[in-house]
């Protein structure tokens, strides 16, 4: 029972860790967790990473038990969704889907009718269990890996 009760409160923790964040004030967070995935894990171009759209996006941090900033993403004034990272070792732990629910009731909040992102190949089932559905079958490179345009309408 000590297990179950362990996995439980680790789960309810994710779900109060992330933040809404400023770009300003966090640029130093929010690019370290965006290098370290995009540029030097998944070799993304540094002048395709940053772009100006940061300015204007809200920004999201998900924090581990220890307080330490181990994911981001963006959202962008239209509802489109970018940007997510977690860092490696703490993927399949929870934080990436805190924080996406944390952008989902956010859109709510503002009373958005739908939300847009650009899946990565390898995350479209992780989208999928929160309601996003595949815009078409058609893929795209960008940044120079595979993806796929998705898209959910909100209640």
């Amino acid at each position: 029972m000590n297990r179950f009760l362990n996995k439980v409160v680790i789960k309810m923790r994710c779900d109060h860790l992330v933040s809404v964040v400023d770009w300003e004030t966090e640029t130093l967070t929010l690019r370290n967790i965006r290098t370290t995935v995009f540029i030097f894990e998944q070799q993304v171009p540094v002048d395709l990473e940053w772009d100006e759209f940061d300015i204007i996006s809200t920004h999201f941090l998900v924090f581990n038990h220890h307080g330490e900033a181990v994911g981001t993403a963006r959202l962008l004034p239209d509802g489109h969704i970018g940007r997510m990272a977690v860092l490696k070792e703490w993927r399949g732990k929870g934080y990436g889907s805190a924080m996406l629910k944390k952008i989902l009731e956010e859109l709510r909040q503002r009373h958005m009718q739908k939300a847009m992102l650009n899946a990565q190949i390898d995350a479209v089932a992780f989208y999928e269990k929160f309601g996003f559905q595949k815009v078409s079958e058609e893929k795209f490179f960008e940044a120079g890996i595979l993806h796929i345009k998705m898209m959910i309408f909100l209640k």
